[in-house]
């Protein structure tokens, strides 16, 4: 307990005062401190406080050679709640018992894993509260990690506590998940030397004070220096130590007590120190094969004896994590191959684990280890442990004889880094392979693996008529599917960074050579991204051909809503991406879910479908930190300025775009300084600024810009006829748009010709005007953009009631507040209110209940989604929560929303613009 601990009062508050929090909220903490400082010992009067207060205690911890083992730490963690396994639904419980080998099937995807262990830690608190003990996190193996992090994310509406302790160091995803964190330090001087007493009372003062200097109050450095200083007299060095020091001479101090054991029992604990499960059957056959006689439970004992290692009748464990290290250390290089090796015939059945222990054991080449370690990675990725698959593949190309197929093998292992996000394996995997002579095709996934390494700036044009050349290398040794996969990275340039007409024309021609590849996403994406004005005509018409219903792979959704966006098909590229957010969700395939958010964001800006944009940018963020995919969670900054921007947040809007412009990787590429640019523009346009808007717009307009690209610039036309109309700068707008009326030949983008319409005739003289509104306005597929129609219908209103025609002005412009209202475009919702009131007419009053602004963008996540008929349980599965999380966030916003029952919500939440008088749902 608590009140037993000297000098620990503050961690001792913080600790009560974290389990006192939990009652229907949970959260996590972590404890983080060098080795030897206590961590442990809180944890454990962690978990006794708990026990008092009635929770329920389950604990683990990570164990260094148990890292190679994928899921071991979770399987371990859920032990005692497995019996609940049928309170979980039939798919997840699947989920479960195939992650833990316990039932045959398909390897279920890690998050898929994540939520279904989430949902049965639930199901555990529903009945007391419950804390999750986590020692020595730096050694959970991968996977394990990834779902203790993802679990403690979300338990915020769960009774459930997470305690994680590691040490400091460690970047792992629970460390760098952003938890709160309780820094353990050394004791104070009065605690130390009471431990110090309780350890040395029969050392002098010189030893006592010196020990004192060098433990710098580590308790157990203060427990086993003295010991260390009556075996060999005065081991510690004069004048303090440094952490890393204290570390190694604690190694060091208990290395020392390992001389004085029987050699059997040396040979025991360097058995238990290296294996990848601490049963003590395996360890004393391992120890027997190793010893060449037979080794029993008593061989132990001495070690016992000696505070090495606890033991029970199926398990051994040492006393503290230094000592596993101690041993090792203490071993020679041989001694431990030896034992490894025997390790390898004691591990019985298990293929994954004995060629782990084979692998090693041996020093040079062995063809017949390397090819067991190829053919069990795949284990490892069905386990969700990738970094374990790129190790097997890696020590099996160093133990690989032939150079050609130690080259592939370190490639594969370079790609699924390459898939992790891993840049640094990558360039450590593609340095090594440079040397196994490559082949032609080999050179050219190299080629594609250097994407990832940011060697060189995005506008390079020489890197895409390099990408374009190993393209051609891939397809002329029948590997189509590679020169796509090339082609797109150099298609990606280009739509980044100006890269300059002749590499993009270079790319188109690469593209147009893989004529059997026409049907393949990856060709029709990579056409858009490169030249999504000349070719806009063919990706129009290859659009048409296909149907989102008829593709059940999100990753080909993926690609054809980014093409739709390229071309400006902003209607179609939204059904896509739906489509594939769906799918993604179904399968607990979070990877490439903050990328296709991303994009849908910027769909729905430029549609008027603003109502799910915060919820994606904030679940944009999280997934992106959660799949270590920065960069996409970053990039949600360029949605954030243009959303902030057209909501008449200026301050907002203009410092987003400030740190766009200053961003290492954002500064460099054009499609992000452009966007940053409109961002600029949209604010100073909500505030009343028009001339300042006018000029902001204009550089997205200037070929000779950074801010310029070819695509971005389109979503500036209405507001730079606008702001010019308003400044009085007529003149310059139509040069601008006369030059985009000349691109609007050559290709069909709807958004482009919406935007021409409406600047035409804003623009227009009073006696074409007219007319070009209501050409404007007939638009067809006006009705799937609700934001540029009630953009057309505010400024047809403002002209008509300019022209002191008041009641024609009405209509529009009441229609037009209607639209605003319901997308939350409160700025422009006043700018009609305004009209209206200068037209003669007493504006509707935008109810202030609206639900926008009640609700937190997670609520009204889930709130559509329950209006939308989904139970707790489905919810949960697409949001990634437990429907326990999902029904208590339900709980808490009907009172919000000033309902009672889930049959409410539907209308509650209609909040929909209406389709030419009549109601439509934004962007459908």
């Amino acid at each position: 307990m608590f009140e037993n601990l000297l000098g620990r009062d503050s961690e001792k508050h913080a600790l009560t005062a974290f389990l006192a929090g939990v009652g229907d909220r949970g959260g996590a903490t972590s404890l983080v401190g060098d080795a030897g400082i206590g961590k442990s010992t809180l944890l454990r009067a962690a978990a006794q406080h708990a026990e008092g207060l009635g929770f329920g205690v389950i604990d683990t911890a990570g164990v260094a050679s148990e890292r190679a083992l994928p899921l071991a730490g979770l399987h371990q963690l859920l032990m005692p709640v497995l019996g609940k396994l049928d309170t979980l639904a039939p798919a997840q419980r699947r989920v479960l018992l195939t992650a833990f080998g316990m039932y045959d099937g398909p390897p279920p995807e890690l998050f898929l894993i994540a939520l279904a262990a989430l949902n049965l830690l639930s199901e555990a608190a529903s009945e007391r509260p419950l804390l999750l003990v986590v020692d020595d996190v730096q050694w959970l193996d991968e996977p394990s990690e990834t779902v203790l992090t993802f679990v403690a994310r979300r338990v915020g509406r769960d009774p459930i506590a997470v305690l994680g302790a590691f040490r400091s160091g460690h970047e792992g995803p629970f460390a760098t998940a952003g938890f709160p964190e309780l820094i353990v330090r050394g004791l104070d001087e009065e605690a130390a030397r009471q431990v110090l007493a309780a350890n040395a009372a029969d050392l002098g003062s010189t030893a006592r004070e010196e020990i004192l200097r060098t433990s710098l109050g580590n308790p157990l450095a203060l427990v086993e220096l003295p010991a260390a200083w009556r075996a060999a007299g005065a081991p510690v060095t004069r004048g303090g130590a440094q952490i890393p020091a204290l570390t190694a001479r604690l190694e060091r101090t208990f290395a020392g007590r390992l001389p004085e054991l029987p050699q059997l029992t040396r040979d025991l604990l360097l058995v238990a120190a290296l294996a990848t499960r601490d049963e003590l059957p395996e360890i004393l056959a391992a120890a027997s094969t190793l010893a060449g006689v037979h080794a029993t439970v008593e061989d132990l004992e001495p070690a016992v004896r000696a505070t090495l290692i606890q033991l029970d009748t199926v398990r051994i464990a040492f006393c503290h994590p230094l000592i596993r290290s101690a041993v090792e250390l203490s071993e020679s290089l041989g001694r431990r191959l030896a034992a490894h090796g025997a390790l390898a015939g004691a591990v019985g059945a298990e293929t994954y684990r004995r060629t782990w222990h084979r692998a090693h054991s041996i020093v040079g080449t062995d063809d017949g280890v390397a090819d067991d370690l190829d053919a069990g990675h795949t284990l490892a990725l069905s386990r969700g442990s990738v970094i374990s698959a790129i190790w097997a593949l890696e020590r099996s190309a160093e133990l690989t004889v032939d150079s050609a197929r130690r080259g592939r093998r370190r490639l594969l292992a370079a790609e699924h880094a390459f898939g992790l996000g891993r840049p640094e394996i990558v360039g450590r995997l593609v340095t090594a392979v440079t040397h196994d002579e490559p082949s032609t095709m080999e050179q050219a996934r190299i080629e594609l693996l250097r994407e990832t390494l940011n060697e060189v700036p995005p506008g390079d044009t020489a890197r895409v008529l390099r990408l374009c050349e190993s393209a051609r290398d891939a397809h002329r040794a029948g590997d189509t599917g590679l020169a796509l996969d090339l082609l797109n990275v150099a298609a990606l340039r280009c739509w980044w960074a100006d890269t300059g007409m002749e590499s993009r024309a270079e790319v188109a021609r690469a593209l147009d050579e893989l004529s059997e590849a026409i049907a393949d996403p990856r060709h029709l994406a990579a056409l858009a991204c490169t030249e999504p004005i000349l070719r806009g005509v063919e990706v129009s018409e290859r659009l048409a051909r296909l149907a989102p219903e008829s593709i059940d792979d999100p990753a080909a959704l993926r690609l054809i809503g980014t093409a739709a966006h390229a071309v400006g098909d902003q209607v179609t590229a939204a059904a896509y991406l739906d489509r594939a957010e769906n799918l993604l969700r179904e399968r607990g395939q979070m990877g490439l879910l903050p990328l296709v958010l991303g994009v849908q964001c910027a769909v729905r800006l430029d549609l008027g479908d603003w109502v799910r944009i915060d919820a994606a940018l904030e679940e944009g963020r999280r997934i992106a930190a959660e799949t270590d995919q920065a960069f996409w969670g970053d990039g949600q900054i360029i949605n954030e300025a243009r959303l902030a921007g057209l909501r008449g947040d200026l301050d907002r809007a203009l410092d987003l775009a400030d740190q766009s412009f200053a961003h290492p990787i954002f500064n460099a590429s054009n499609v992000f300084l452009a966007c940053a640019q409109l961002a600029r523009g949209y604010a100073l346009l909500s505030a009343g600024r028009h001339s300042e808007a006018f000029d902001a717009f204009l550089i997205a307009f200037d070929p000779t810009s950074s801010s310029f690209h070819p695509r971005e610039r389109i979503a500036a036309i209405m507001f730079v006829a606008e702001t010019a109309r308003h400044a009085g700068r007529v003149a310059e707008a139509r040069e601008v748009i006369g030059r985009l009326e000349k691109v609007a030949e050559i290709t069909p983008a709807p958004m482009l010709h919406l935007h021409l319409r409406y600047a035409r005739a804003v623009l227009a003289d009073d006696s074409e005007a007219e007319s070009l509104f209501e050409t404007a306005l007939a638009a067809p597929e006006l009705t799937r953009w609700p934001w540029v129609r009630a953009r057309t219908e505010l400024a047809f209103g403002t002209w008509l009631r300019r022209q002191r025609r008041n009641t024609e002005s009405r209509a529009p412009l009441r229609s037009a507040a209607i639209v605003f209202d319901a997308i939350g475009a409160a700025a422009w919702s006043r700018l009609a209110a305004a009209e209206l009131r200068a037209a003669g007419e007493r504006p509707r009053i935008a109810p202030q209940d609206n639900p926008l602004t009640l609700l937190s963008p997670q609520e009204f996540q889930i709130a559509t989604l329950a209006a939308r008929g989904l139970s707790n349980r489905e919810i949960g599965e697409r949001l990634f929560l437990s429907h326990r999380t999902v029904g208590s966030h339900l709980y808490r916003l009907f009172p919000k929303l000033g309902i009672t029952t889930r049959a409410q919500l539907s209308d509650r939440l209609n909040t929909t613009p209406p389709e030419s008088g009549t109601t439509s749902s934004p962007g459908r």
